[in-house]
């Protein structure tokens, strides 16, 4: 990761959470915000561990704080999953992502949220989101599947089979409801213009 595409995806992250990319803004949430907080030590702890002058200097004391935050946040991210720019979460606790799985641009996810691994079964493996894709408070996707652009997962959800794009889910095991998609839960992604 460079130090531009780090930059970007700090900005893009703080602009869904805050509307703005000022650094008051920034600062503001990284001292006292929660769940913007985790993502910036997130970020900024994959940054560090790319170079070798950061990797040796920053990197054990970053790896630290984040691991600080993963327990007073109860937020359990690793640091080196994919996950595109403008991320959200919604509200922090009871959060575990596997650190294999892919997680699109432009996503939220709210509390009580699991995306896990599978051993076997059908789908195997690690979950993959597509672009835009809202996952409701206690959702859990587990396995090797796809979740498509634009989807809707609801609270309490649990999938585990591929989901179309535009497709809103719910229920134990999901089951698609209709195809209205995720357009009115993921807000403020006009950040490319703004930074």
């Amino acid at each position: 990761m460079t130090f531009k595409e780090y930059k970007y995806f700090l900005l893009s992250d703080l602009y869904r959470v805050a509307g703005n990319t000022r650094l008051a803004t920034l600062l503001r949430h990284v001292l006292f915000g929660e769940s913007y907080k985790y993502n910036f030590w997130m970020r900024t702890c994959r940054y560090s561990s790319n170079g070798t002058v950061l990797k040796l200097l920053l990197y054990p004391l970053l790896r630290l704080i984040l691991r600080h935050y993963v327990y007073k946040l109860g937020i359990s991210i690793p640091y080196r999953t994919e996950i595109d720019s403008g991320f959200f979460i919604g509200h922090f606790g009871g959060i575990v992502v596997s650190g294999n799985s892919k997680i699109g641009k432009n996503c939220n996810i709210s509390h009580g949220v699991t995306l896990g691994k599978s051993n076997r079964g059908k789908h195997p493996g690690f979950p993959s989101l597509g672009n835009y894709v809202y996952i409701g408070p206690g959702a859990k996707i587990v396995g090797g599947i796809k979740i498509g652009n634009n989807v809707a997962i609801g609270a309490n959800c649990v999938v585990t089979k591929d989901i179309p794009d535009n497709a809103v889910v719910v229920g134990v095991p999901g089951k698609v409801i209709s195809f209205n998609g995720s357009k009115d839960y993921i807000n403020r992604t006009d950040y490319e213009d703004k930074i």
